[in-house]
């Protein structure tokens, strides 16, 4: 994940979780008008992303509670922080039973043994998936985007930038 550069992930999750509608409403084709496999020029020419002041790299336009993740230039997955959400309205903050009711299909990754790592709940629909990182009881971050690539973000770790 060394290609990926991803912006406002420490954000910590806030009680009571925020319906849909209430802020950003995250797909799995995208944000608004910045989809999935869209480069960094794309939407930089569309004014949706700003390359100013990139302390973690380079950001979405508007609310701030979604930080793009690039490889190779091209956008593949999205990091939601409070108070953004799923079409479903899960936010950072929901319970897990929340989460497995709305992605029965959802699939439980264990945090790895001696990690201070969140585990997490996969739910695939395709090649987009939902990583909700969460701890055991409550969810703590949600990654949106390609499947392959948000298994990987977990596989092999994250970190605040």
């Amino acid at each position: 994940m060394a290609a990926a550069s991803a912006a406002g992930s420490g954000v910590d999750p806030q009680w009571p979780f925020r319906p849909a509608g209430a802020a950003e409403v995250v797909s799995l084709d995208g944000l608004r008008d910045a989809e999935f496999g869209d480069t960094e020029a794309e939407l930089t020419r569309r004014g949706l992303l700003r390359t100013e002041d990139q302390a973690c790299g380079p950001t979405l336009t508007g609310p701030g509670s979604v930080s793009p993740i690039f490889v190779d230039d091209r956008l593949v997955l999205l990091w939601l922080d409070d108070p953004a959400s799923t079409p479903e309205g899960i936010t950072a903050g929901a319970p897990t039973d929340r989460v497995r009711a709305a992605y029965p299909g959802a699939v439980g990754l264990p945090a790895p043994p001696d990690s201070h790592r969140f585990a997490g709940l996969l739910a695939r629909d395709g090649d987009r998936a939902y990583l909700f990182l969460h701890d055991g009881v409550t969810v703590r971050k949600i990654i949106a985007g390609y499947a392959d690539w948000a298994r990987r973000l977990f596989d092999e770790g994250y970190g605040p930038c």
